[in-house]
Formats: structure tokens, sequence, C-alpha cells
């Protein structure tokens, strides 16, 4: 019996789609795991390791994401500049106040691989601390009107 071939996608195969995710809410790792699976395309049968076949992610409202614990105190990233004595800290807490786009891409950018091709899936991620630029225009229909009263 002939074996079946295993299907390798390749670079004029891949159609990329976005994903809007609206972060309100959601815990900070949960949220992460399942943008970075989208980014690698391991959501798709066509997933091929070797080739992005993964989607564009837009985040919204990251500065409304929820983590568990004591991890708003406890928890703290580091960057140093190269010189010798120049490590730099701060807590979740602050980076959440300043920049809290931030602390959804560095948690997406650690579970992507280490390569140029991880390098590539990370520019296919926006994360916005609000609304979407644009989005304010764009009229949803679950959004509930002004005045209350449903229909």
């Amino acid at each position: 019996m002939p074996r079946s071939k295993t299907y390798f996608a390749k670079l004029s195969d891949v159609t990329q789609n976005t994903q809007v995710v609206d972060a309100t809410g959601q815990i900070l790792g949960r949220l992460a795991t399942r943008v970075a699976r989208t980014l690698q395309g391991k959501d798709k049968p066509t997933y091929t390791p070797q080739v992005i076949v993964g989607d564009r992610v837009v985040i919204t409202n990251a500065a409304k994401v929820r983590v568990t614990g004591r991890k708003l105190d406890l928890k703290r990233y580091y960057r140093h500049s190269g010189y010798v004595g120049n490590l730099k800290s701060m807590p979740l807490k602050d980076m959440m106040e300043r920049h809290p786009e931030r602390v959804l891409q560095l948690a997406v950018k650690g579970m992507l691989p280490r390569t140029a091709l991880g390098r590539d899936m990370l520019r296919r991620l926006r994360v916005y601390p609000g609304a979407a630029p644009g989005a304010a225009s764009a009229s949803s229909p679950e959004a509930p009107s002004s005045d209350g009263k449903e229909g």
C-alpha cells in the first residue's frame, strides 16, 4: 500500500487573514498563548514549520487585560543598556500604567520561536492599549445603545 505524502505549504499557497481580538477581561497568559498559536499557524491544518501560515492578529484594549495572583506586584520586567551596572527593572503594575501594549507583546514574544521566522511572526502582531485606530467610526452590532435599552 503506498504511503500518503505529507503536505508542506508553500509561500504561494498561504492566504492570510486578520483576526481582531478584544483583550477586555481576559487573562494575560491564556490570551498570549492563543495569539502565539494563531501567529504561528498551529491552529490551521496546513501548518508547516518553515513557512508562516498564521494570520495577522490585532489586539485591542490591552490595558484591560487581567492577571491572577500577586503578579501585579511581584512580576518584574528587566532591560539592560549594555553598560556595567545598568540593569533596570519595572514591576508589572507600573508597566501596565505606562505601556500596557508592551506587556502583551512581550508575553507573546516569549512564546514564539527565537529565529528569523519568529521575528517575522511578531511583526504581524499589532497591540493597542484602547480601541484600534479607525474602530470608533465603525459600528459594531454587539455595542449596547447609549440609552441603556435593548433593541
